[in-house]
C-alpha cells in the first residue's frame, strides 16, 4: 500500500526506458571467468554501495548469454570504459560469441580468474557477497578485493540513447 492507504501503478516499461535514457551512466564490461572461458557483457547499471568495506554493485539480465557463468561464479571484474573502448562496448553488448568479444582488446587474467581489460579506465576485482533477483534482472553485489586505475580521465558515459565523453 502506498501513502494513506493508496495503492500506485508503476510506470509503463516504455516510458521507464525513456525516462532512463536520460539518466547518464558510465559504461563498463563486467566479466567473469566460467568453466569453458570468460564471460562479460556491457553494463550502464553499476554502482557504488559503500566504502567500508568497499562494495559496488553490477546488474545482469538473466536472460543473458552469459548469465548462466554469472550465477555461478564466486568472482566478477567491472571494468570502466574510456572513449577509444566504443567499438568494445557494442561488441559485448551485441549477440556475438565470447570468444570474439575477448579477441578484441587486451584482456589479462585477474588474481581471481576474471578477466581484466588492461587498459580500461579503472578495473574492479569483486568477490560475489549477495544476490536478489529484481524483475528481469540479476543484481550483484561485490566486496571489492583489487583495483587498478589508468592515468587517463576521460570516461565513456551512455546518455540519451548515444555515447559521450566526460573528462579530460
Amino acid at each position: 500500500m502506498g501513502i494513506m492507504g493508496h495503492s500506485f501503478e508503476t510506470v509503463e516499461s516504455m516510458e521507464f526506458r525513456h525516462g532512463m535514457s536520460r539518466l547518464g551512466a558510465a559504461v563498463n564490461i563486467v566479466t567473469t571467468r566460467a568453466d569453458d572461458g570468460p564471460c562479460g557483457f556491457t553494463a550502464s547499471a553499476v554502482c557504488s554501495v559503500s566504502d567500508t568495506p568497499a562494495t559496488l554493485l553490477a546488474c545482469v539480465n538473466r536472460t543473458s548469454s552469459c548469465f548462466p557463468a554469472f550465477e555461478t561464479a564466486h568472482f566478477f571484474c567491472v571494468n570502466t570504459l574510456a572513449p577509444s573502448h566504443e567499438a568494445l562496448s557494442n561488441l559485448f553488448g551485441g549477440k556475438t560469441t565470447m570468444a570474439e568479444r575477448f579477441a578484441a582488446g587486451e584482456w589479462i587474467e585477474g588474481r581471481t580468474g576474471a578477466p581484466l581489460l588492461k587498459d580500461a579506465l579503472v578495473s574492479f576485482e569483486c568477490e560475489l557477497t549477495h544476490s536478489l533477483d529484481q524483475g528481469t534482472h540479476r543484481v550483484l553485489f561485490g566486496r571489492v578485493i583489487g583495483l587498478s586505475a589508468a592515468d587517463r580521465q576521460e570516461a565513456l558515459l551512455y546518455c540519451g540513447r548515444r555515447y559521450v565523453t566526460v573528462g579530460g
